[in-house]
């Protein structure tokens, strides 16, 4: 039985320091540090895997959103080491003469709707202790980076560039300086970048790359075009001749390539087209001949663009996919693997093969890494890595109170804020399948729990029984057919929260756990028919899931004061208001200055203190546009003002919330980080404290009893800042004292159930919160002590 003990006599002070020059600054917070509670039982999409052929127990691991970990013990236990960059990863690339020496491109570069950009590639020459900068700062996606076997200076890039506008940073690079210089040496145009390479180990002159032309909308996707091509070159870059013997004569999209390093000579192909094929070259692709191969080796060539050969057979080739394919005899046949040894986790992005022992391997997934020591016969889940994606995250009132949340490509899951011996695994449930978004408790009975997964597909699910129910909304004869967003908001009221609110185009209501549904709105979207051609979607071959669904509702503000007060925030620029529970509406967005129109309506936040107070988050980035937006209205959107001017701030808004007691007190999730305001707005401070600083933060809860901040990153799990009471008093007031004593909260320490009895390597924990008296204060200056 566990009980809660008072803590007596112990006591261990946090200090908040404001330098000299600013009152505010990213230091200030440096004692109210987050803490990451995972989870890691599911994992994360895995976007690049490279071992050192010399150890092939140490591995760096890239990730979409999570950025890159190293292991020293062959997976089983890992270090992040990119936590002050970019956290979404495209390639890695690791100089096998001299391991110490680590290439990232960042801008995970498997195409879909939700993938996130990066900012450059980067570089370390102390097996990740620090890095630099290299280049390619607004390349947003990098794609592969080729090193020469012998010159370590000599190196190529394939940049596929934006995905969302044109671009002229799109090529593949060249440096022979070891990254210092660059030179363009393949480029086609603004809409066509480079999106795979290989190189002949005999003759590294000796290149093939593949450019791929591509483009997303916020309603649509092309993958495809004129711009798409194969090309050779035999004297490093020089020169270059596209090939086309035996390759399709129409348009086609993404290629991959994959060499047999045993046998150079032999290359293989996936390339999408209208009939999406596998070819084979056996003249250094000189000339092609198709090959037939099964529906998983052809499957969403953009998305699955990894196709790998046995370093020491070139029979044996390896095409990560849907699920794991293999085939014996060089590509003409593949069978899929049967998983013998348990499941593995669908959608593979990644394989790094041991040189040294082909049975060694290591697989990349949606669901995070697993090895095999049999050629991929059996797998074994290495779940130490908390890099989930989570879009949402939700609380109960229980003590230790409970965090839900749903994942990309991992459903939606429950679990504990604080558990003796560290928040294990075992400790997270299920609630949900799908890629998971919104989840919420039942008010009045949390064993059940309402989840969504992708496109509205909203569920009640009794955890105690694990019993599921439909409950999604259904047009009756004569409605138009309801338009759900990939990320659609099941949002629960704030004054009655036993009321849950759904959005399609329209708004829905439910007072009956979802039993029935009343409409209280008509269409509140531009309802733009030009946006709605889904079943188009896609390029040379279609790619029709509910990703691309548009003119939808996105946000849905409930007000805290006024039951009958309710705003609604569309994906294609519309923030509308309701002031009588439904019955009328206006649209209050026309004039919302420095916004463009059309820009995607992220977050609508309604004030806890005024009713005429309201905010607003907008996204921008599926027109190509990166800049922070977000806005304060004070006269319930009549007038708007841009109160993300401050020039700190980088990346697109996700989310903005008001604190319950200082309403000056504001915090800002974006693509890069979480952003602090303790001015209502004016200007905004990087917090940084234990949360990587380019982390994007995609929803913001603050539990009303305990006052912890509890974040849903995109890539990194969750993280809790346990009592932000100390910010509240952090007022301009409070700032301009040399010091000043902060709240403190009565500290608990837990008895009971001690975690695992005998944790071993290879197990994970999240962090509790220290079991400690804490005396926060500030000081405006820090003491320094010495001569």
């Amino acid at each position: 039985m566990k009980q809660l003990l008072p803590l007596s006599f112990l006591f261990f002070c946090l200090n908040f320091v404001a330098n000299a020059q600013t009152l505010l600054s990213s230091s200030t917070f440096g004692a109210v540090e987050a803490r990451s509670i995972g989870p890691a039982v599911m994992g994360g999409r895995i976007s690049a895997i490279e071992g050192v052929n010399s150890s092939p127990k140490t591995l760096y691991i890239g990730t979409a959103g999570g950025g890159v970990w190293k292991s020293t013990t062959a997976g089983f236990t890992f270090e992040p080491v990119f936590e002050k960059y970019p956290q979404s990863i495209g390639c890695l690339a690791i100089d096998q003469n001299k391991p110490e020496t680590v290439w990232v491109g960042t801008g995970e570069s498997n195409m879909r709707n939700s993938v996130a950009i990066g900012l450059g590639l980067y570089k370390t020459t102390d097996a990740g202790r620090n890095w630099t900068r290299m280049g390619f700062e607004n390349s947003e996606h990098i794609s592969k980076i080729v090193l020469h076997p012998s010159d370590a200076n000599t190196l190529y890039v394939a940049v596929p560039g934006k995905l969302w506008s044109d671009g002229p940073d799109r090529g593949l690079y060249k440096s022979n300086d070891g990254g210092k210089t660059w030179q363009k040496i393949l480029y086609t145009d603004e809409k066509t970048g480079c999106a795979d390479i290989i190189m002949d180990p005999r003759n590294p002159d000796v290149l093939l790359a593949s450019m791929w032309q591509f483009r997303r909308t916020p309603y649509s996707f092309v993958s495809g075009g004129p711009g798409s091509a194969l090309y050779k070159s035999t004297d490093g870059g020089k020169n270059w001749r596209k090939l086309t013997i035996g390759l399709p004569t129409s348009e086609f999209g993404r290629i991959a390539l994959a060499l047999a390093p045993s046998a150079p000579d032999n290359i293989l192909a996936i390339v999408e087209s209208e009939k999406t094929s596998l070819l084979i070259s056996a003249d250094g692709g000189e000339s092609w001949k198709y090959q037939s191969a099964n529906n998983n080796v052809t499957a969403r060539p953009f998305y699955f663009s990894t196709l790998v050969v046995d370093p020491k057979d070139p029979k044996r080739v390896y095409r990560p996919a849907y699920s794991f394919s293999s085939s014996v005899d060089g590509g003409h046949s593949f069978s899929d693997a049967s998983n013998a040894g348990g499941w593995v986790h669908s959608d593979h992005h990644a394989l790094w093969i041991n040189p040294n022992n082909t049975s060694h391997m290591y697989l990349g997934t949606d669901g995070g890494v697993y090895m095999s020591l049999d050629q991929g016969v059996t797998w074994k889940h290495l779940n130490t890595l908390p890099v989930s994606q989570f879009y949402h995250v939700q609380i109960d009132d229980k003590s230790p109170y409970n965090v839900y949340g749903g994942l990309q490509d991992n459903g939606s899951w429950r679990g504990p804020s604080q558990s003796s011996g560290g928040i294990e695994n075992r400790d997270w449930d299920n609630v949900g399948g799908g890629d998971g978004f919104w989840v919420q408790p039942d008010a009045m009975d949390p064993a059940i729990v309402f989840s969504e997964s992708q496109g509205g597909e909203v569920s009640k699910v009794d955890t105690r029984t694990n019993q599921s129910q439909l409950l999604q909304p259904q047009p009756i004869k004569g409605d138009d057919k309801f338009r759900w967003n990939w990320n659609t908001p099941l949002v629960k009221g704030v004054v009655n929260p036993k009321t849950l609110y759904i959005g399609a185009q329209y708004l829905f209501k439910t007072t009956d756990r979802g039993h029935s549904w009343q409409r209280i709105s008509p269409d509140l979207t531009t309802n733009n028919k030009e946006k709605q051609k889904q079943a188009e979607s896609g390029g040379v071959t279609v790619d029709n899931t509910s990703a691309e669904n548009h003119c939808t509702i996105f946000s849905i503000g409930p007000s805290p004061i006024d039951e009958h007060l309710i705003f609604v925030g569309t994906d294609d620029g519309n923030i509308q208001v309701t002031r009588d529970g439904g019955q009328h509406w206006e649209l209050i967005s026309k004039n919302i200055a420095g916004v463009p129109a059309g820009t995607w309506v992220s977050r609508v936040t309604p004030s806890r203190f005024d009713r005429n107070v309201v905010y607003a988050t907008f996204d921008n980035h599926a027109y190509g546009d990166m800049k922070t937006y977000v806005a304060k209205s004070s006269d319930g959107g009549k007038t708007w003002v841009n109160i993300s001017t401050d020039k700190v701030l980088q990346g697109y808004a996700h989310v903005i919330v008001e604190d319950f007691e200082n309403r000056d007190l504001l915090f800002l999730g974006t693509e890069f980080g979480l952003y602090i305001s303790t001015d209502g707005g004016q200007s905004w401070v990087l917090y940084k404290s234990k949360l990587p600083e380019y982390v994007a933060v995609r929803d913001i809860v603050i539990h009303p009893k305990t006052n912890d901040l509890i974040l849903a990153t995109h890539g990194r799990g969750i993280f809790i800042i346990d009592d932000i009471s100390p910010l509240r008093r952090l007022t301009s007031d409070v700032l301009q004292k040399d010091a000043a004593l902060l709240p403190t909260r009565p500290a608990a320490v837990t008895s009971g159930h001690y975690g695992s009895a005998f944790p071993s390597t290879g197990s994970y924990a999240g962090q509790n919160a220290p079991e400690i008296a804490t005396i926060q204060y500030y000081l405006k200056d820090r003491l320094n002590t010495g001569d």
